[in-house]
């Protein structure tokens, strides 16, 4: 996890809490510690500040605050947040929080006016914002390296829309398709990706300030001028769900490990491709590593961390579930456990999205490894079947005869392609010497001309409207 300023001191005797009136004793220094979350939720000061600025400027402007206030409070912050990014800023576990830490920070730079800043809202409204504020740039940063791995992924697509390898199902030879083809089936996957990532950002970007503790503020706030100023598009409805609710969080972390599940069988494939026994790709040496042992070697490691990481971001996702499940109404201490498994789900998509955009582009296709072994496991057999049911065979009874053409070639080693038209004959007499131009692995590949179909044509038509598709899907 990245921190932002100096690291987080250690519990000091007598330093006052903002919330200590109530208490005779100290907090126990371990239990402090334990229940202290600064060392996370730093990560959100940027956030928690643009929140306190808002929540500021709104007081004003219904006369809670006056405009002397409300010009220390954006002066405070802002020397603030500089002295957070030159990593000057003392932060403490004694002040549990990132939101503590920055209004103690405050009042000691500018007194009574940081005391007032936390008029009419609570913490539990000002975390619920700071996550949602978060998460909104975590989108928008993933979406746009998404755009980039997608873009690069069109581009390799282009490069290969008639390039021809096998298509497989269990992994097992099944007919010929081209590479751009089977690409652009890998785009498909990335663009539900996006949309679900749009639709995320869409249902979090409601804002819960104004909820205070749990059922709203007696001050005569306007919670649609702090909406404005935070860009929200609008105001969470009911106070009890706006401090409680974290679906956003576990809907950002089920997208996470879906378009994770998706970038681990994409890297399952490279693992495979890259291999001597496929050979049909080859990466760039700047994405690979080599053996301490073996100096032949050279390791797909980017893929194969990706897919490795893939689990994190599952576990993520169970981790929110389970912690939501048995949560009464409305904010309970549980929910400060949101934030490491968003956090990391966070860094690791957008780790993995970058990784995969910065090396997708780069792929280099083994063409004649790929068309070699689509020449192999006789891949045109379908195309042998159509041709008997064209020429007025029943399907069922073409399968047959293309099934004992096949044992034939097992048997001897043959290819469909490979035999005569005499062999090709012995098991039905309707063929004649037409049949070639379906054996071929183009012949194959132009017949599935359609929308969807895996013909070069219908890929080239794919990449451009693909083109079209994106832009219209992730609305920031």
């Amino acid at each position: 996890m990245s921190t932002t300023g100096k690291s987080a001191s250690s519990h000091t005797d007598g330093e006052q809490k903002l919330w200590g009136g109530r208490f005779d004793e100290n907090t126990d220094a371990f239990v402090e510690a334990f229940t202290a979350s600064v060392l996370f939720d730093q990560r959100m000061y940027k956030q928690d500040i643009a929140g306190s600025k808002a929540h500021a400027t709104m007081l004003s402007k219904v006369g809670v605050l006056s405009q002397e206030d409300v010009n220390l409070i954006h002066g405070g912050l802002d020397k603030i947040e500089r002295s957070i990014e030159a990593g000057e800023f003392e932060w403490s576990v004694a002040r549990e929080d990132v939101h503590m830490n920055i209004e103690a920070a405050l009042t000691q730079h500018i007194g009574d006016a940081g005391k007032r800043l936390h008029t009419g809202r609570s913490r539990n409204d000002q975390v619920a914002t700071d996550i949602r504020l978060y998460l909104r740039m975590v989108c928008d940063q993933a979406a746009a390296e998404l755009q980039r791995l997608m873009e690069g992924l069109l581009s390799l697509a282009q490069r290969n829309a008639s390039t021809i390898m096998p298509g497989f199902t269990h992994l097992q030879t099944a007919q010929p398709v081209t590479f751009g083809h089977h690409l652009m089936a890998w785009f498909e996957m990335l663009l539900r990706d996006l949309d679900r990532l749009s639709d995320t950002r869409k249902r979090l970007n409601q804002m819960p300030l104004g909820a205070a503790a749990l059922a709203g503020t007696s001050y005569p706030i306007d919670r649609n001028i702090s909406k404005d100023i935070l860009g929200f598009d609008g105001v969470c409805e009911n106070s009890l769900d706006a401090v409680s609710d974290r679906d956003f969080a576990i809907e950002f972390c089920s997208c996470t490990a879906i378009c994770l599940m998706h970038l681990s069988r994409m890297s399952e494939e490279l693992v495979l491709w890259t291999s001597a026994q496929f050979n049909f790709i080859e990466l760039p040496d700047r994405f690979c590593t080599g053996s301490s042992i073996m100096p032949q070697k050279k390791n797909p490691d980017v893929p194969e961390l990706v897919r490795g990481k893939s689990g994190r971001t599952f576990g993520n996702l169970i981790s929110l579930l389970t912690l939501m499940k048995g949560q009464p109404l409305a904010y309970n201490k549980d929910n400060q456990e949101d934030k490491e498994p968003l956090f990391d789900s966070a860094d690791t998509l957008l780790g993995c999205l970058r990784a995969f955009a910065d090396m997708v582009p780069a792929i280099n296709a083994n063409t004649d490894a790929m068309r070699d072994a689509a020449a192999k496991g006789f891949s045109t057999a379908t195309d042998l079947a159509d041709y008997l049911v064209g020429k007025g065979l029943a399907f069922r009874d073409a399968h047959e005869v293309v099934g004992l053409a096949v044992r034939h070639g097992v048997e001897n080693n043959l290819d469909l392609a490979e035999m005569d038209l005499t062999t090709l004959q012995s098991f039905s007499e309707i063929i004649g010497d037409d049949v070639f131009d379906v054996l071929t692995l183009e012949g194959s590949v132009t017949s599935r001309n359609h929308v969807g179909g895996t013909a070069p044509a219908q890929v080239e038509a794919a990449i451009e409207r693909a083109r079209i598709r994106m832009q219209a899907v992730y609305i920031s």
